[in-house]
């Protein structure tokens, strides 16, 4: 029997290779739940989980899941005509309020009686498409938020609560941009899954744990290439970890393998990840799942489905601007009880999650707000 990654992986294969579209059964009692999805990997990394606990909701909420490319859909390849009791769709984060009506009243001309879920895979915590999402969607799901929902809808440079951050910290000339959010939007918002569930972090979960000799103090692959403020904030982390080639072994240069970045973190005592266009990065997850310290930017001003990023016990905390990068680097390679004692709790929360099944909880509410099981 196949393993779950390799489920998966068959799975992509089918649709996105293949084009295949697999029909609803016709059981009696079902719940038919399609996502209409966006191609890559940060996209089918939310719909993952859904399709990891695939038997469990079956079993549990009588639901039958079924994926069909939001590109098919537009191109009137839909394959899915009759009855289904809920759309989950994504889309890119580029579309204007005009084409998001269009494309929900095609979803609504194809499905009239179906809920409809709306499922950002976003990076950033900003809440874009609120406005235009809000008259449509019974159900909003993100992978992060802004702890403080009071914040939303007020003005920054950029789009992000980063690049206004940082648009300031390097002087960089950025439009101001609001983006509304209604009344009683919170309502609709579900926090959903993010890059703790993908089929490298599961691999390496499987794998037993060990310290042993960690021969790369700081483990420090990351892209510099980007927008402005995006590239002068990775360049500036760069710049802090080749200062510290003086005295430790930092892993940065060239680019490797997938395999062997991974053999890499499995031997790093430190794994520094900066922020990328949003907080959460896969580097977060692929250093807790590996037994590598995770030292990242401070992150107490998110709200996840679970408190993954619990400071001093599964990650080190830095300030924004990096001024307690060298202390806190320095104090961890010089205390590796300590070191392995937070990265441990990192690598058994993730598990855990795994284990307990905990997505099921995570999702429940968009299920209530769906009114399915």
């Amino acid at each position: 029997m196949l393993g779950p990654t390799w489920r998966w992986q068959v799975h992509r294969l089918l649709v996105d290779r293949a084009g295949l579209s697999r029909p609803f059964s016709s059981r009696p009692g079902l719940k038919k739940v399609l996502f209409l999805s966006e191609r890559g990997t940060i996209c089918h990394a939310q719909i993952f989980p859904f399709f990891l606990y695939s038997s469990e909701l079956a079993r549990q909420l009588q639901i039958e899941m079924r994926e069909l490319p939001l590109r098919q859909f537009l191109s009137d390849r839909n394959p899915y005509i009759g009855a289904v009791d809920a759309v989950c769709f994504q889309t890119w984060f580029d579309l204007t309020h005009a084409e998001i009506n269009d494309l929900l009243g095609r979803i609504k001309s194809a499905w009239p009686n179906a809920g409809i879920a709306y499922l950002d895979w976003f990076a950033p915590t900003d809440l874009r498409y609120a406005e235009a999402l809000n008259p449509h969607i019974i159900a909003y799901i993100k992978k992060q938020t802004l702890k403080d929902l009071r914040s939303y809808g007020g003005s920054t440079l950029g789009d992000t609560n980063l690049t206004d951050f940082y648009a300031k910290r390097f002087n960089i000339d950025l439009p101001e941009t609001r983006f509304p959010v209604p009344p009683g939007f919170e309502r609709k918002l579900v926090l959903g899954s993010g890059f703790e569930y993908s089929p490298n972090i599961l691999q390496n979960l499987n794998r037993p744990l060990r310290f042993g000799e960690r021969t790369i103090d700081i483990h420090a692959r990351f892209a510099t290439k980007g927008s402005e403020w995006y590239s002068r904030m990775r360049s500036e982390a760069l710049a802090k970890t080749i200062h510290l080639e003086e005295h430790y072994r930092v892993a940065h240069r060239g680019t490797v393998s997938r395999r062997k970045y991974f053999a890499e973190l499995r031997s790093s005592k430190l794994c520094f990840s900066p922020f990328g266009y949003g907080e959460v990065c896969w580097r977060d997850f692929e250093a807790m799942s590996t037994g590598s310290l995770l030292l990242k930017p401070d992150m107490s001003h998110l709200r996840l489905a679970n408190d993954i990023f619990k400071p001093d016990e599964t990650y080190v905390p830095l300030s924004w601007d990096l001024s307690d990068f060298d202390q806190k680097v320095d104090y961890y390679i010089q205390h590796p009880l300590k070191r392995e004692s937070i990265a441990r709790n990192a690598f058994e929360l993730l598990s855990q999650r795994y284990r307990e099944k905990q997505f099921l909880q995570d999702i429940a509410p968009m299920w209530r707000l769906l009114r399915i099981g």
